[in-house]
């Protein structure tokens, strides 16, 4: 498709159930809404605004409840899953929509793919990046997170779980500590041979004691990392960890949709040395049953978890072949 001209990046507020919802959006044409991941923003999306404005699109990139410009409710069980999805279903009406293309990336992968299975006349098809979808149900995720670090050592969501704990640690030096986990997560700095596994930690320990030391990956500038670190020195990372402080009330809240299939048109686009990747292969064999609209689901070789940062030019190709499929 022939590109043509864009306009600038608009920045909004809407009203959402919770209160102020920030977004980004350029372009026009039918609605993309795009969902960022943990511990990001908005600008997560900035080398997809271009490519999908050219495209005739309009792509609207949200700061999720509990980050940068949007609300921040103290109560933590205000996280959960559902009120996340009527987020953003209140973000395609406040824009005059009927509906969306929804598009996330980790967590905004489980965002967007919760998303399309609740209000699958909001969200006519769901692209997920790096954390593929598998249906409501199975152990409550708590119990499964508690026994996966063994006796020595503790799995990163377990760590999360505690209100201020994980604060304490992150919140004295926000951008050391987000430059050693995107660092532990990417392709050219993730920890390789004899190095600790950034996914855990040892018991009494910290979370960034596994970071790769002194390592910044290529797809992060300074002024990239500048932005989030500024974000998060703002608003604190309280708002982002109740994400995780909530999923024994979304496996209550989504059990009535236990092992429920996405009907609508997907997409799939991960890493192959992204552990999210290979942790949920069952996942990902499972498409055929789960997503049975899948279109087509990508494993870029050599690629870490931050998928559309990482490799933009080849996530933007695939996204933007993927919608135009949409368009008829």
């Amino acid at each position: 498709m022939r590109s043509r001209p864009t306009a600038a990046l608009r920045h909004r507020t809407v009203q959402g159930p919770a209160g102020r919802l920030h977004l980004v959006e350029q372009g026009t044409g039918p609605l993309v809404l795009l969902l960022h991941g943990f511990p990001e923003s908005w600008y997560s999306w900035r080398h997809q605004f271009p490519a999908l404005a050219s495209a005739g699109y309009r792509a609207a990139a949200i700061d999720v409840r509990g980050y940068g410009r949007s609300s921040k409710p103290a109560a933590v069980d205000a996280y959960r899953m559902l009120d996340l999805v009527e987020d953003n279903v209140a973000v395609v009406r406040a824009l005059g929509e009927e509906n969306a293309v929804v598009i996330g990336h980790d967590w905004g992968s489980n965002i967007a793919a919760t998303s399309a299975l609740l209000h699958p006349d909001v969200f006519r098809a769901v692209g997920l990046l790096s954390v593929p979808y598998a249906p409501p149900g199975g152990p409550r995720p708590t119990d499964v997170f508690s026994r996966i670090g063994g006796p020595e050592q503790e799995f990163y969501v377990s760590y999360f779980q505690e209100p201020g704990r994980a604060e304490s640690e992150i919140e004295p030096d926000v951008r050391g500590w987000l430059a050693g986990f995107y660092a532990a997560l990417s392709a050219d700095t993730m920890p390789a041979g004899n190095e600790s596994d950034p996914h855990f930690l040892a018991h009494g320990g910290r979370l960034r004691d596994r970071f790769p030391a002194a390592r910044r990956p290529a797809w992060l500038s300074e002024e990239d990392l500048d932005v989030y670190a500024s974000e998060f020195e703002r608003t604190g990372l309280t708002g982002a960890l109740n994400r995780y402080r909530n999923m024994d009330r979304d496996w209550q809240d989504l059990a009535p949709h236990r092992g429920a299939p996405i009907e609508q048109p997907s997409l799939f686009i991960g890493g192959t040395l992204d552990a999210s990747t290979t942790w949920m292969s069952d996942a990902i064999d499972a498409y055929p049953a789960t997503l049975p609209g899948l279109s087509a689901s990508h494993l870029l070789e050599g690629c870490g978890h931050w998928v559309q940062q990482e490799r933009p030019d080849e996530v933007n190709d695939l996204l933007t072949e993927w919608l135009a499929t949409l368009r008829g």
